[in-house]
Order: structure tokens, then C-alpha cells, then sequence
């Protein structure tokens, strides 16, 4: 096993882990495709990187982090969803990043798709770092979202501020995608945020076994995936995705079994 496979490892590991966990509250708030729309914000800055000769992610980072309070500010004023305002954003992002890349379709496919051989022990150990900030701080606010979903107003009596916490969870989900970026692509990245929390969602009694099942799944996705790439040689965003459907059919026909067997 090569070493750009064994960072990669690591750093799909712990994005998986910290993709779950916070793709379980998007999931509550059914807001799946606010997850996945906004991976497609980061395509502008990933260009600028490559035009410009800096490291792309920090671009990426840079769009995603602009967009997530842009976003969030517009909500607020305009009162409207955040899926609506995503959707917008994203289509946008996604034309200007396609023009800026112009002819260089290498670079734009590793932008779309990811390239584990890109990945190298700085990654690996900022993927880690940031991945356990972002458990840490969803941990944080967890509880205080989840109550908002139950009641604005109860959460607001005891003192919660909704907007601030959304603002926060917004940003977390954004540092997860720029990290995630590298292993999945741009244009599937939002998956990992999503599809492992939707699967646990599924065979999940309680919020403790939720919570678990979701980083668990999403960890299972992006590693096996990654294996699978290095395997086969092919890019590793797409492998990621089937690794991830593959558990999410194993969930639902687990379920249906014991349905049917009750």
C-alpha cells in the first residue's frame, strides 16, 4: 500500500466520521440537499488555486466560508429557506468554477471527482485536526439545535440563540467539505454529508445509536471507497458514493426483513 493510499485513508476515515456526525442534524432538519449543493460552492476558489499556483483547497475553503455567511445573512433578511438560497448559490458557483478551469479538464475532473494521489502527510494530519474540531464543536451545539427543531420558542426562553448556532453549523459543514474535497470532488462530496446519516436514520431507535451509526457509516464509505480506487486504479469519488448506496440498500433491506418478520 502506497503511502498517498494510507494518508488517504486517514483523511477519508476522519472526514467520514465528522460527515456523519454532522449530516445527522441535516437530516433532522431535512436539509439534505443543503449539504450537497453547497459542495458546489467551493469550484470557483479550487480554479483560482489552480490559475494562481496556491494551494486549491484554501480557495475552496475561502468560497465555502463566504457563501456559508452570505447565506446565512440572506436567510435572515429575506426570510427564506436555506435550500432555497443553496440552490441558488450553487448553480452560480458551478458555472463561474467550470469558466474559470477553461481548458484544463485535468484539473477540473480532479476537482469534480478527487485524487488520492495528491494527498500527502499534511492533509492526513489537517484532515485529523479538523476533523475532531468539527465533532467537537457540533457536539457543542448539538442538543441546542436539536431542541430549535423541537421549539424556536422553547429554545429561545432558555436562551439559545437559533441564529448564531445555524451560522456555527453551517461553517462546521463547510470545513468538513473543503477536507472532504480531496478524497470525493466537489460534485460528490455532499454525499458523505448526507446518505450515511439518511441510512442510520433508517435502523436507529434512539439518538445515542443515530449519532454512532451515522459517523460509523460514513467512515465505512469513504475508506472502503478509497480501497476499492486504489484498487482498481479509477478515481475515488464515485466508489465512494456506490460504497455508501451499497450500505444504505443493506440498511433498508435489513429493515424490510424485520418488518416483514414482525
Amino acid at each position: 500500500m502506497s503511502e498517498a493510499v494510507l494518508y488517504s485513508l486517514v483523511v477519508g476515515a476522519t472526514v467520514g466520521l465528522a460527515a456523519g456526525y454532522l449530516g445527522s442534524i441535516m437530516v433532522l432538519e431535512k436539509m439534505a440537499l443543503v449539504g450537497d449543493a453547497l459542495s458546489h460552492v467551493a469550484l470557483p476558489g479550487l480554479a483560482l488555486g489552480v490559475l494562481f499556483n496556491f494551494n486549491p483547497l484554501v480557495g475552496g475553503f475561502a468560497f465555502l466560508f463566504v457563501s456559508a455567511v452570505l447565506i446565512w445573512h440572506l436567510g435572515r433578511v429575506t426570510k427564506l429557506s436555506f435550500e432555497t438560497l443553496v440552490g441558488a448559490t450553487f448553480t452560480l458557483a458551478l458555472a463561474i468554477g467550470i469558466l474559470l478551469f477553461g481548458d484544463n479538464l485535468d484539473a477540473l475532473e480532479e476537482a469534480l471527482f478527487g485524487d488520492i494521489t495528491k494527498v500527502g502527510a499534511i492533509e492526513a494530519v489537517v484532515a485529523v485536526i479538523i476533523s475532531a474540531a468539527v465533532i467537537a464543536l457540533t457536539r457543542l451545539i448539538y442538543r441546542k439545535i436539536v431542541l430549535g427543531l423541537i421549539s424556536e420558542e422553547l429554545a429561545i426562553s432558555k436562551g439559545i440563540s437559533i441564529a448564531r448556532n445555524n451560522l456555527l453549523y453551517l461553517l462546521l459543514v463547510s470545513l468538513t467539505v473543503a477536507v472532504g474535497i480531496q478524497i470525493t470532488g466537489t460534485l460528490l462530496v455532499g454525499f458523505l454529508v448526507v446518505t450515511p446519516a439518511a441510512a442510520a436514520k433508517t435502523i436507529s431507535a434512539n439518538m445515542s445509536r443515530y449519532l454512532l451509526l451515522s459517523s460509523l457509516f460514513g467512515a465505512i464509505s469513504a475508506v472502503s471507497g478509497i480501497l476499492m480506487s486504489s484498487y482498481f486504479n479509477i478515481l475515488p469519488g464515485p466508489l465512494v458514493v456506490i460504497s455508501g448506496i451499497a450500505i444504505f440498500v443493506i440498511v433498508i433491506i435489513i429493515r424490510w426483513r424485520k418488518k416483514f418478520t414482525y
